[in-house]
């Protein structure tokens, strides 16, 4: 085992609501990028103990070092319960805070933008606060998928939870490999090299 791995896999938690009703919501995009990332190394998310449906999987580093271990995840609790689940399957793979990346909604940042960012606040996503609240920390990495504001009057928690639109859903593909590369970035090159690279586009 290498040092790297020594150190427990790195851990990227999707965020989102369970079930079919949701799947389709700005809110799940986090979700949708880990079934991305799964699906780019032919793996499924299976049931874990944690109350997350996870697999395990090998990130690529630099040419001529061992690729690096992972675990791919999403919470099968609401959004605002993220926090449990997340922890506990960081725990069961010996992880810690600075081997977590949580992909999230970010009503902040424009649609089809990626943002990165290790810590910060949660700017009143429930999923976030779940996650700062269990871990008693917001030192984690956070893969930020912009969504943009809600139109008019409409209210943010209305927003997310209502699907991409017609015009949104033919850049989704691109917004959701835009944000695993970013993952994969963050594990390959590390958060700052990663954010020169995803801020200038």
């Amino acid at each position: 085992m290498s040092e790297r791995d020594e150190q427990g896999p790195w851990v990227v938690v999707g965020l989102g609501n369970p079930g079919d009703r949701y799947a389709g919501n700005r809110h799940n995009v986090g979700a949708m990028v880990v079934a991305e990332l799964a699906d780019r190394r032919g793996e499924k998310l299976k049931a874990h103990k944690s109350r997350t449906s996870a697999a395990t999987c090998r990130f690529a580093l630099a040419p001529g070092q061992p690729p690096a271990a992972g675990v791919l995840a999403v919470p099968n609790e609401f959004m605002n319960l993220s926090g449990g689940p997340t922890k506990a399957l960081v725990g069961w793979f010996g992880s810690g805070v600075d081997r977590l990346i949580v992909v999230h909604d970010e009503l902040d940042i424009p649609f089809g933008q990626v943002r990165l960012k290790r810590g910060g606040g949660e700017g009143g996503h429930n999923g976030l606060r779940s996650i700062t609240s269990s871990f008693g920390s917001k030192d984690y990495l956070r893969v930020r998928v912009g969504i943009g504001r809600p139109p008019g009057r409409m209210e943010a928690a209305d927003f997310v939870l209502k699907d991409f639109s017609a015009t949104e859903r033919k850049e989704l593909p691109f917004l959701v490999s835009d944000a695993a590369d970013a993952v994969e970035a963050l594990v390959r090159d590390g958060l700052e090299a990663a954010q020169q690279d995803f801020h200038s586009r």
